[in-house]
């Protein structure tokens, strides 16, 4: 890409899945520099001597000290902000450090990109934070009304964000967990066969975020139209790929902060969302507070529009899962008996 030329990019968490996705993406691209903050200084380690490239530069800090993200983001064009808190449990019996990280080291990010004249910041988001009802959802909904203020109040740095939902065999999802209790011999641990879930794989994601990056323009939410599947189905298609079709499942009841399924598009932004195609782009709301400005008049769109969820996107059968699990390099490996990480 033609706009990476001689350019420095910012991965906040970029030790993690959709870091090292980026990063076999973009490494080779003409990106001058790519810059690495997170708190992890062995994965750091592991990166460096895994990818043994000269464009790679690391920072060790933490997206809630702003003085650490500072130190990162001077001399930066592009951030791609992933840094985040997002295991549903732990949010549940920490509220508190999701604020911290989720919503505040959000602030410390924009507030230090605007202060740097960095060009363009993606953030990334999750289904969660629609009709949230689960401390991570919250965080990251209030994340989200964070970003759209700092993209409304900022003239020269352009801030966009992504929103996703189970991006598979990333690190913290299901399948490596299934793979490995069937790999254990130990039964697969369901809380709810009926549940749903979005599909997509890291791959789906960095394109998702490259196309906000070429397209967003600011407070711009963008959202990828995905498949989603039943939990039964998702293990159904993950036992017969390997070869374990009659492996017992057990059903342990839904955890702490679980949906039943996930809404990528509230009915409020379906309403208003843009249809791209391959996604949906939700335009945020630039009205002032000076409402009497403004048509004082209801929407009567929103009362005869439907969100978008995993419950009414196009839902997978067992074979059409068993093809997006193939196109996993981790689900490859574990196919041929090989040792796969879900971070490789």
């Amino acid at each position: 890409m033609k706009i990476f030329k001689n350019k420095t990019l910012l991965i906040t968490g970029g030790t993690g899945s959709f870091g090292n996705a980026v990063l076999k993406r973009l490494l080779d691209s003409d990106l001058k520099e790519i810059r690495i903050l997170s708190r992890d200084e062995k994965k750091q380690d592991d990166q460096r001597k895994k990818y043994n490239n000269d464009k790679l530069k690391f920072y060790i800090g933490d997206v809630r000290d702003y003085n650490s993200v500072l130190n990162a983001v001077r001399g930066v064009n592009y951030i791609f902000h992933a840094a985040a808190l997002k295991q549903v449990p732990s949010c549940e019996f920490h509220p508190l450090e999701a604020v911290k990280t989720n919503i505040l080291g959000t602030e410390n990010v924009l507030e230090a990109a605007i202060s740097s004249d960095v060009e363009k910041v993606i953030c990334l988001s999750t289904d969660k934070a629609v009709y949230p009802i689960n401390a991570m959802g919250i965080s990251k909904a209030m994340m989200e009304k964070v970003i759209v203020a700092k993209a409304r109040a900022s003239n020269s740095t352009i801030i966009c964000t992504t929103r996703y939902g189970n991006v598979m065999a990333s690190r913290g999802s299901v399948i490596p967990l299934f793979v490995d209790q069937v790999l254990k011999d130990m039964p697969i641990t369901i809380t709810d066969g009926e549940m749903t879930r979005f599909m997509m794989t890291l791959d789906d994601a960095v394109d998702l975020v490259l196309f906000a990056f070429k397209s967003g323009k600011p407070g711009d939410i963008y959202v990828q139209k995905a498949p989603a599947a039943t939990i039964s189905i998702l293990t159904q298609a993950l036992t017969e790929l390997m070869e374990k079709s009659q492996h017992p499942i057990n059903t342990i009841g839904t955890r702490h902060g679980e949906k039943l399924y996930e809404t990528l598009l509230s009915r409020e932004e379906m309403v208003a969302a843009k249809d791209l195609g391959n996604y949906y782009c939700i335009p945020p709301d630039l009205r002032d507070l000076n409402y009497e400005k403004f048509m004082d008049q209801g929407e009567v769109k929103i009362s005869i529009s439907e969100d978008y969820n995993s419950h009414n996107t196009n839902r997978l059968d067992s074979q059409s899962m068993k093809e997006l699990l193939l196109k996993l390099e981790f689900m490859q490996k574990i196919i041929q008996g090989e040792y796969a990480d879900p971070e490789d």
